[in-house]
Formats: C-alpha cells, structure tokens, sequence
C-alpha cells in the first residue's frame, strides 16, 4: 500500500505541473500539457487503478492549492478521471468462458478507442456548460473566451477593437472559430488520450510491469453500437439549439476513432504487399499535410463495419505451402 500512495503522489506531482506548465503561454508549455495524462496512466497501468485514482485526486489537490478550486475541477473531469478511466479499461478483463483457469480475456481494445472517443465529447460539452445551458449562450461565452485569448496572444487592449495581424476581419474569423472549436476539443482530446494511452502501456511494458499482453491493434474492431451513435450524430447536426453542437462534437470524436480504425484496415489489408512500408508512410504523411484525408480512412472504417473486409481478404489468401517432405536414411 505504500509503494502504491509513493506512486501517486510522484504522479499525481507530475500530472500537476504538466497541466499547469501552460500558464507560462509558451508553446513548449502548450505541448508538454498534452501529456498531463500521461502520468496518471503510468500509475494506473503500470501498478494498479488504485494508484492511478490516488494520482489524479493529489493532482487536483496540488492545484487547487496552487490555483483556483475552478482550475482544480476543470483538470479533474477533464484530465484526472479520464485517464483514470482509460487506465482502468486497459487492464479489464476476465477469464476465458469454457476454458482453463490460466485463461484470460481483456477488455477489447476498439471499445478503450470508442469508450475514449465518447469520454472525450462528454468533457468537451460539460465543460461549455459553464458558459450556459443553451447552445446560444454556449456559443457566446466561448466567443468571449476566445476573443481574450487573441486579444493576449496580439497584444490588443481591451477597450479597443480586436486587430490581428494579416486578418482582415477578426470578427468574422472569431464567428468562425466558435463553430469549429467545439468538434476540434472533442478530435484533440480523444487524439491526446489515446496517444498517452499508448505511450503508457509501452514505458510500462519496457519496465516488464505491463501484465496484459500486447495487444494487435490492427486487429481492433468496434462494438455494434458504436455505428448506431456515429449515425445519430450525424443526423443531429441537422438540428438546431444544443443538440446540433453536441451532435457535432459526437460526430468529430467518433469519426476520429472510426479513421483509426481505418487505418487498422489498411495495415491489415497490406500486410505481404511488396512496398508496404512506402504505402503506409505516404498515407500517414498525406494525411498530416493535408488533414481532409482523414475522412477517407473515416469511411474505410465504416466499410469495414459494414462489409468486413479484413475477414474477406484473410479469406481469400491462399494458406501457406507446407515444406516438402525430406527422405532421411
């Protein structure tokens, strides 16, 4: 019980300082916040769930003290208890029905994607609520944030109209950013969680402490229900007030873990190609130059929940040739 409060108390420190490293308004501080999930994750995976709740409770005490019981909170639900969560479902599992008492089945990993994908929408609309319980006085005090922060980042005073450098029209580009700042917390949240996720699980592995087996992540796939709530999503965008914005927060972090998925299917489908590397490596550079690709591995994703392509192709390859007999004397 000792080692496991040591854990967490060196990582719940950690947590707590990455997180509050973006105070200082540097990008190196933007980006090491990005990891206060990490941490936690370490403790939870890497000992148990236990040391991992203890991390993210002493995080959020560390910074209430040193902040505001508002920051305190809004890393708590935002950060500590997801990773919590996320570390908590990696080491799920249960024994095998029907098999020997050595068998174990851990929790899948597309559910930790999609469980994480939907996690991260839940914080993002939680976290608006602050600002009101309508999608209008969502909208506007997110405007007001927003416009504090350009104001910070230019130099412009408050009692003067917002100007930006090589933008002709701030306000237009203010109304533009409260449109797609929701859906893109929901697409970096999920993105950052998933990425400590794995970071975690392999610096504990490297430590020999990481007691599930290594999973073949291009072997996920995702439960049924995941599509019904993609499909839901995408239809409530079409209405207004909140259920449009939280559709459409749904609707980008889902579609995010669908394009992982995608890109399961595509290092599945490409395994014994000659140049699959190459492949691979010019899909994910496009991708990240280019951005709007990433709904092509999206509805690859869908595809393979439809129509399973991965089990067709497994299908229709030719078993391997067993060696010929040899004749000793």
């Amino acid at each position: 019980m000792m080692q496991i409060v040591l854990i967490a108390l060196g990582a719940g420190a950690a947590s707590a300082l990455l997180f509050a490293s973006i105070v200082s308004g540097s990008p190196l501080s933007f980006a090491l916040a990005n990891f206060a999930q990490l941490p936690i994750m370490l403790a939870a995976i890497g000992w148990t769930h236990v040391a991992g709740l203890f991390a993210a409770l002493i995080a959020s005490l560390g910074l209430a003290v040193a902040t505001t019981g508002s920051v305190a909170l809004a890393f708590l639900l935002g950060i500590g208890l997801p990773a919590w969560g996320i570390g908590y479902l990696a080491l799920l599992a249960r024994a095998t029905p029907g098999a020997g008492p050595a068998a174990i089945e851990w929790y899948p990993v597309g559910r930790i994607v999609v469980w994480t994908a939907l996690a991260a929408s839940l914080i993002v609309l939680i976290t608006m609520m602050r600002y009101g319980l309508d999608a209008a006085q969502m909208q506007a005090g997110l405007r007001r944030e927003l416009e504090r922060a350009l104001r910070f980042l230019s130099g412009s005073p408050a009692n003067s109209p917002l100007q930006l450098p090589s933008i002709r029209d701030p306000e237009r580009l203010l109304d533009v950013l409260v449109l797609i700042v929701p859906p893109m917390k929901a697409l970096a949240l999920t993105a950052t969680s998933l990425l400590n996720l794995w970071l975690a699980a392999l610096i504990v592995r490297v430590s020999g402490r990481l007691k599930r087996p290594w999973p073949d992540i291009a072997q996920m796939s995702f439960p049924p229900f995941a599509a019904t709530v993609l499909a839901i999503a995408v239809a409530g965008t079409f209405l207004p007030d909140v259920i449009g914005l939280a559709s459409g927060v749904f609707t980008a972090s889902l579609l995010l873990a669908y394009a992982l998925l995608g890109f399961a299917v595509l290092h599945t489908l490409t395994r014994g190609m000659n140049g699959r590397g190459f492949m691979l490596s010019g899909t994910y550079f496009i991708v990240g130059l280019f951005g709007w690709p990433i709904v092509l591995m999206s509805l690859l994703g869908l595809l393979e929940t439809m129509a399973s392509l991965r089990a067709r192709a497994a299908a229709r390859r030719k078993p391997p040739i067993p060696p010929a007999p040899t004749n000793r004397t």
